[in-house]
């Protein structure tokens, strides 16, 4: 499983709200609408909790930086996979469109994205109770 992971901040001009709403709503949405064209098996965002526990992680790790305020990811079976989702007009064209709307809401300054192959260490989550 290939996966393109995106460590997001939002724009400063953004409340928390307006940004996760923004993110969770009209983006989401925009995604599904462009999934086939992306070649895209799957679509996870992640949003940051309001708790205190997120400024004890920054401390007692030492980060010089807050927490982000979420994390995307897209999923590919495989690199091949991936790639091919950038070799057609209609997956450039998807790849141009998402980018400009994220400008609605991130700080691409603040942010990071990197590929990443997944091994799975452990999975609970289909135990029979």
């Amino acid at each position: 499983m290939i996966k393109y992971v995106y460590c997001i901040r939002k724009r400063a001009d953004l409340t928390d709200e307006e940004f996760h709403t923004y993110w969770k709503e009209n983006h989401a949405t925009f995604i599904c609408g462009l999934a086939k064209a992306l070649k895209a098996k799957k679509y996870i965002q992640s949003h940051k909790m309001d708790t205190p526990l997120n400024d004890e992680f920054v401390k007692s790790r030492g980060f010089d930086s807050p927490a982000y305020d979420g994390v995307t990811e897209l999923w590919w079976d495989n690199l091949d996979d991936f790639l091919a989702s950038f070799s057609t007009p209609e997956g450039v064209e998807a790849t141009k469109q998402y980018i400009a709307d994220e400008s609605n809401f991130v700080d691409f300054s603040q942010s990071r994205a990197f590929l990443t192959e997944e091994h799975v260490v452990f999975d609970f989550t289909s135990e029979q109770a």
